[in-house]
């Protein structure tokens, strides 16, 4: 496994990120297609025993309990001080006007919920879950620091959103001497390459790692276009995100695998990790060869001409995951 630090920090990450949103009670919450516990452990295990050290859920994975499965496993397989953990907050926890959201009152409660579950006093790196237009961006961020001041989480991060909207945050933060965002967990691969227009120059220009999420784009890079899921065909949010034309840009993966003899995902994550300012892709693994597909990709350079073959179909998208 390779490490890099996180932004501009000191902290040093894995280039694999395991997300954990595939783990956690499926008849909470969203996803149905989630593994239990006892199928989860081998494959936190497994991660851990690969040399990744940086781990990813949110409170609302599974109303809670993917956190608590996480924190469980890494407890048993590591120690706290070697592992990075990251968390994320904005979903709706419960019902009623402040179940929800960013303010203040949201913050200060989910951050105290997310500890307890994971069964930490602090997570390294804590994540607004997309934006909130129905509070002060100052509110946000006045929060977020006094969460970071308090010493319950030694980080704070964001997630997809307009570039202008980063920019807002990060200079609000800077202008009142708060703690500005090291990162951004953004929608970005193959399948989908808007972020080069903006909000990766940004990162990169001020020094915000970059964390995508869905970098085989829900599977889809993985597999021919016509094959499905138990996960695709139940996962409404990600049969938003692509469109049929993306079908060429799959067989291209498809071809390159094929003349390497490698996986289509192991190219994918390859073409990924070596994207300028990409710090670390956000995997989900259910399966033990999804794992071992992304600890081989950090080793996989590809040629000018296979990336050129991989990029070649690639047409504008309307603007999705915010």
């Amino acid at each position: 496994m390779q490490y890099v630090k996180l932004g501009t920090t000191g902290l040093d990450v894995s280039r694999i990120c395991l997300g954990c949103m595939s783990y956690g009670v499926s008849d909470r919450g969203n996803h149905e297609w989630t593994l239990d516990e006892e199928a989860s452990r081998p494959l936190i295990r497994q991660a851990v025993e690969g040399g990744i050290n940086f781990f990813d859920t949110a409170n609302v994975y599974s109303d809670g309990t993917s956190e608590e499965i996480v924190g469980r496993a890494l407890k048993e397989f590591t120690r706290r001080e070697e592992i990075v953990l990251a968390t994320k907050v904005n979903g709706r926890m419960r019902p009623g006007p402040n179940g929800a959201g960013l303010s203040r009152k949201a913050i200060m409660t989910e951050i105290d919920a997310s500890l307890r579950r994971l069964g930490t006093d602090y997570v390294d790196l804590y994540q607004i879950h997309r934006w909130d237009p129905n509070t002060p961006v100052e509110e946000t961020m006045e929060a977020l620091h006094d969460v970071v001041k308090a010493g319950k989480a030694l980080h704070i991060g964001a997630s997809s959103m307009y570039a202008w909207q980063f920019s807002k945050a990060q200079y609000v933060a800077e202008s009142h001497g708060w703690t500005r965002f090291i990162s951004m967990q953004n929608h970005y691969n193959l399948l989908y390459r808007e972020e080069e227009r903006e909000m990766l120059p940004l990162c990169a220009d001020q020094g915000v790692g970059v964390l995508p999420w869905s970098p085989l784009a829900r599977g889809r890079l993985t597999r021919d276009w016509e094959a499905t899921t138990a996960r695709s065909r139940t996962d409404e949010f990600g049969s938003t995100l692509y469109p049929a034309g993306d079908k060429e840009i799959v067989e291209a993966v498809a071809g390159v695998a094929a003349e390497r003899g490698v996986s289509r995902a192991r190219v994918a994550l390859a073409w990924l990790l070596h994207r300028p300012g990409v710090t670390s892709p956000i995997v989900g693994a259910t399966k033990e060869g999804h794992l071992d597909d992304a600890l081989e990709s950090v080793e996989l350079r590809l040629e000018e001409k296979e990336v050129e073959a991989l990029e070649r179909a690639y047409t504008p998208h309307p603007v999705s995951g915010h």
